[in-house]
Parts: structure tokens; sequence; C-alpha cells
């Protein structure tokens, strides 16, 4: 039996899945023996194991309208080479330490596998969405990632889209003058050029002012709150006290700059609701796909009862997890919806 049917067997038997051809090909050419330890020894299986013991992580409990992990396998870079310093993921983004030194300290040089269900950085059901839209885009991709933090979704989006042979622009907004710093070094590090990127110092909202907190130390914190519509007392006592900088508020149309975006992904602590709400008319215009972080259940509903019956289709969702621990219910891990316009993506 040659190799290939080989791998898809061993797919079927140990996965219960069909293999990706990215996976077929990654291992063709081994013996049965080698490709079944790879298998076996992956975080997915380990995790469909743990599944049988009722063990199964939080990460696999996500619904789809799509195979999410074919298409990570289908945009994975096979033979990827470690880079001395530096984080090479599955899409062969390079990612700096220093970016996140709390949570990434020790992973320098490391070249990271196909994040089944997940990683420190996300899940599978964020992957699929950002892929997702990746996928559907057509010879050119414009991706809008508001927070961008260090870059993170500009980077793992237009790197694979550019890998594809698409043109690709990627516009981050971001509060944090150090984070804005981690993000155009990403972008550069990532072979995107200072003509495929724009980089704002800015809060996502709708055209105006607002204060965003400082932190001392970028990469420290990434929960930092901006504060919408400050009075003229608060506005005063924050830039007096130096706890918080006054920053330009943007709307979407403003950040899209007149293009039509392929992705939108939005990540600002639980103002997701107030820009969706105050953007509807533009989104189904100038918006193909929305990846959008919940940070409550209450944020989850909201979106569904504003997008669903403006025609929107919710294509992959993870819920927030819970802690029932305090007498309150605490969100631990953010939830994930992507969501893909019916108008300008029809299938």
């Amino acid at each position: 039996m040659e190799t290939d049917q080989v791998t898809c067997a061993l797919f079927r038997a140990l996965l219960g899945r069909d293999a990706e051809p990215a996976a077929v090909a990654n291992f063709r050419g081994m013996g049965i023996e080698a490709v079944a330890r790879a298998i076996v020894e992956s975080p997915e299986f380990r995790q469909r194991q743990g599944a049988a013991t009722g063990e199964r992580s939080p990460f696999w409990h996500y619904a789809a309208r799509f195979d999410a992990p074919g298409l990570m396998w289908k945009y994975a870079v096979s033979g990827l080479q470690p880079r001395p310093g530096l984080i090479v993921n599955f899409l062969g983004v390079v990612i700096d330490p220093k970016f996140l030194p709390l949570i990434l300290r020790g992973m320098a040089g490391e070249v990271q596998p196909v994040p089944m269900p997940s990683n420190w950085h996300a899940d599978i059901a964020e992957w699929g969405a950002v892929l997702r839209a990746v996928d559907l885009a057509g010879d050119t991709f414009v991706v809008a990632e508001l927070g961008c933090g260090w870059g993170c979704w500009l980077n793992n989006a237009c790197v694979p889209a550019k890998r594809a042979g698409k043109q690709v622009f990627g516009i981050g907004v971001e509060g944090d003058p150090g984070h804005v710093e981690f993000a155009k070094e990403a972008c550069a590090l990532n072979g995107l050029l200072p003509s495929e990127i724009a980089v704002h110092h800015a809060i996502a909202g709708k055209d105006g002012w607002a204060l965003f907190p400082r932190q001392e130390h970028a990469g420290h914190s990434w929960g930092l709150q901006a504060v919408f519509d400050a009075t003229p007392e608060q506005r005063a006592e924050a830039l007096r006290r130096k706890t918080h900088q006054e920053l330009p508020m943007l709307s979407l149309a403003t950040i899209s700059g007149g293009k039509r975006l392929d992705l939108l992904h939005i990540d600002i602590q639980g103002a997701e609701v107030d820009v969706i709400r105050n953007s509807l008319d533009f989104l189904d215009s100038n918006v193909a796909y929305i990846m959008v972080g919940t940070h409550s259940k209450q944020i989850e509903g909201q979106l569904m009862d504003l997008l669903l019956p403006r025609g929107w289709v919710l294509e992959i969702e993870r819920p927030a997890i819970l802690s029932l621990a305090e007498e309150t219910p605490l969100v631990t891990v953010d939830g994930v919806q992507g969501w893909r316009n019916r108008v300008l993506r029809p299938l």
C-alpha cells in the first residue's frame, strides 16, 4: 500500500476523520510505523483520547458550517525551520517572545505544530474563522484588526494570504503605544512591506476622542479598556494624573480608508457590541467576514440579535467559557463568533 493510502487509512482509524492534503503530503515517503507514531503523538490524538476518559478540552466544543481543522491543515506550512530567539507557528508566522513575555518566556527557538484544539494564542474556532475569511477572498485580501496588540491577526491572516498569491493589506488599530510599535515590528519581521500595512494609534468606535489607560511595560497587560464619551472632568483628571492618554476614536468607515474588508477582526474588551451596532450599514456593504471575540454571554446574544436579522450567517462559534467558583459567573476564556456576509460572500 502506498504511503498516501496508509496515511488516509490511519487518519480515519486513529482520528476519526479524513486526512487533509497538506498532512498527506507531509507524511509522504515515511514508513507505516513512523506515520502512526506521528499521529498518536500529535496534540489532536491526545485530546481525542482524553475525550474518551472524560478529559475533553473545552476548545473542541465549537460548532461550524465548514471544516475548520481542514482549513488549518490546508494553510499549514511543512518543513519550517527554527529561528534563533524567535517562535515560528504552523503558518510560518514569526513571533518575538518579548511581545508577550509573561506567556512566551522559554519558547524561543520553537517551531509550533498545528494547534489542535488550541495553543497559547487561540483555538480551532478562531483560527478557523480567520482562515475561512482568507480562503473565501479573491485575488486581494484586506483585513482590519481592532485591538491589534502586537499585530497577531494582521500577521496570521496576511502571511498565509500572501503565500497563497493574494495581494494583501492589513490595517491595525491599537490604543497602547508600545503595542503599536510591536505590531509594526512584527509585520516587518514577517515580510509585510510598509505599503501593505497601516497601524493606527487610536481607538475603534465612532469618530471622536477616547481615553486609554497607560501601562509602564508593553506586553504585560492585554485587557486594557478604553473610556468612551468621557466627561470634561474625567478627561482633565486622567490627563493630570497621567493614568490615561487621549486618543482619536475612529469609525470603521474611517479605519477602512475606502477599502472593502475581507476580514474584520474585533477583540476590544467588551466594546464589540457598540462598534457593531453603530456600524451596521457599513458592515452590510463593506465587510465580507467578521471574527469577533466575545467577552460575555450577553454579548454573544446581542451580536446574534444584531446580525442574524440582517442576513449575516453565523459560520463558526465557540461560547465563552465560564467559571462558577464565585457568586457571579466569571468569563475565564473569551468566546468566538465567525460571521459571513451573505451578500458579499454568497456560497
